[in-house]
């Protein structure tokens, strides 16, 4: 009968939204969550957004903030680390809000994210250390670090709250597991860490 006859017309009227390749068993649900951090990563706003849009579109608010969480601290770290908690109270609003009103503060935050300056010297940081430890003999904590020690020197007593002691094993005294970006906020935390280390 006439009403099984497929038409271009009758498949309009089914569904005049747009085709979003957008699957979550698929490769095509991991490629936007991909883009969309590579996007704020790259500091393109309007591709940071596009992709924010595309997520939302899809219902994924928890893969978002899952995602979000982790851009913050990986991507912007230590080149703005005033990001991580607005990132959080941003996403705790989203949450709390769900969709379609979480959008707003995910926006307002996605925006700020992709125009922030970036870093990753916290990540590289800790995975040098990771990496040492799993290929290296490190060695021991030195003696007067234990409990209990006499040799221990308390940085409280001391002017400024420090004092120069060893706190690495001997195996890697001298090992240097932090490297600053030459952003504004780790150019102070460079100066401070050179200063100490005099």
């Amino acid at each position: 009968t006439d009403d099984y006859h497929i038409t271009t017309d009758r498949l309009i009227n089914i569904s005049n939204k747009p085709n979003l390749f957008h699957d979550k068993n698929q490769d095509g649900y991991y490629d936007l969550l991909s883009a969309f951090q590579k996007s704020i990563r790259g500091s393109d706003v309007h591709a940071s957004v596009y992709y924010l849009a595309r997520l939302i579109l899809g219902g994924e608010l928890e893969s978002i903030c899952r995602r979000m969480a982790v851009i913050v601290y990986e991507d912007i770290g230590l080149a703005n680390p005033q990001m991580g908690p607005k990132v959080m109270s941003a996403i705790d609003s989203a949450l709390m809000l769900g969709l379609p009103e979480a959008r707003i503060p995910l926006s307002a935050v996605v925006i700020e994210m992709a125009l922030s300056p970036k870093s990753n010297s916290a990540e590289s940081a800790i995975d040098n250390a990771l990496s040492l430890i799993e290929t290296t003999d490190t060695g021991n904590v030195p003696s007067h670090l234990k409990n209990p020690s006499n040799e221990y020197k308390y940085p409280h007593n001391y002017k400024n709250s420090y004092v120069k002691q060893q706190y690495l094993p001997d195996n890697i005294k001298n090992i240097k597991l932090y490297h600053p970006k030459d952003n504004k906020n780790e150019m102070i935390l460079k100066e401070i860490m050179n200063r100490l280390e005099k």
